[in-house]
């Protein structure tokens, strides 16, 4: 078995009651052998991927069953007009050899079928050629878990890296409880080693993206930079509200800012400047340019990525 690879296409005389059966749950009217495509084909397996990340067995199983009834598009892209086979059977296969860790080999295959019809006799024809062949799926999972210590990633963290040694393991992340499969796709490069997997953000929605390693290291990269500005307006805040003589203590207006984000930071910073301008009107350089009047430009510049 191969991951991310159709694997087998089925003669329409070889297609069963079973399958025939399991395929019209999908359909709005009963279809015949002669109108449907069928084939097979790995989605993904229990094996250490390029971005260090694997699905253990029990997700692979999860994954199976939402995985029914789910669309094959082209590239990721899900629009109605790529839409062009549907799954109606999954199932989980376990290879004669092991995996790098040296457990079982497993896999999640998938039944597919497609409607014979002109617009897709080309694509029939280029899975029967082997041309399209390589695929890849995308789904969310609820939990990152570090291979290492099995703390969460997403949550808490902890100090193990991917990639790196400990007691003789290279640490990976193991995603757990799927939660969604959104689609599974057409593809001319898969993302990963043998065609691998493309990884989602959990939550649902329109909002979600496809979560590549080099966009999830931007998206850590742009996070740090927006944290360490949040900590310095939090530290203008507790500075000015002092300066603004209100009698808040600087405990009590670090309390107030900690829950805060960036815009009211800004904002409570702007007032508290302001106060203390009033109240300081000579020798203000101490209050600083990050919340001054106008410190809008400044602020910009400190925050562009």
């Amino acid at each position: 078995m191969k991951k991310g690879e159709i694997c087998k296409a089925v003669d329409s005389e070889s297609v069963t009651d079973g399958q025939l059966e399991a395929i019209n749950k999908y359909t709005r009217r009963p279809l015949g052998r002669d109108e449907v495509f069928v084939f097979s084909v790995i989605l993904c397996d229990n094996e250490v991927d390029r971005d260090l990340e694997r699905f253990p067995e029990e997700s692979l199983k999860a994954l199976g069953e939402l995985f029914l009834g789910s669309t094959g598009v082209f590239d990721h892209a899900p629009k109605a007009e790529n839409q062009s086979a549907r799954i109606f059977e999954t199932a989980l296969e376990a290879g004669e050899e092991k995996n790098s860790l040296g457990e079982e080999y497993c896999a999640l295959k998938a039944w597919a079928y497609m409607v014979r019809c002109e617009k897709n006799a080309d694509l029939i024809l280029e899975i029967d050629g082997g041309i399209k062949k390589e695929v890849s799926v995308g789904c969310a999972v609820g939990k990152v878990l570090c291979s290492v210590c099995g703390a969460s990633v997403r949550d808490s963290g902890c100090e193990h890296r991917k990639g790196e040694e400990y007691g003789g393991s290279v640490c990976h992340h193991l995603l757990a409880e799927p939660t969604d499969a959104y689609e599974w796709s057409f593809v001319a490069v898969p993302a990963q080693r043998k065609a691998g997997v493309v990884k989602r953000l959990a939550g649902g929605g329109e909002d979600e993206v496809v979560l590549t390693k080099d966009r999830f290291g931007r998206l850590e990269r742009m996070a740090a930079v927006g944290e360490r500005y949040e900590q310095g307006l939090r530290r203008d805040v507790v500075r000015l509200g002092l300066l603004s003589g209100q009698g808040l203590d600087a405990a009590t207006i670090e309390g107030i800012a900690a829950g805060l984000e960036a815009p009211l930071l800004e904002a409570l910073c702007k007032s508290y400047g302001k106060a203390a301008r009033e109240r300081y009107p000579i020798g203000t350089p101490q209050l600083g340019r990050r919340c001054g009047e106008n410190d809008a430009e400044d602020k910009d510049r400190e925050f562009r990525i």
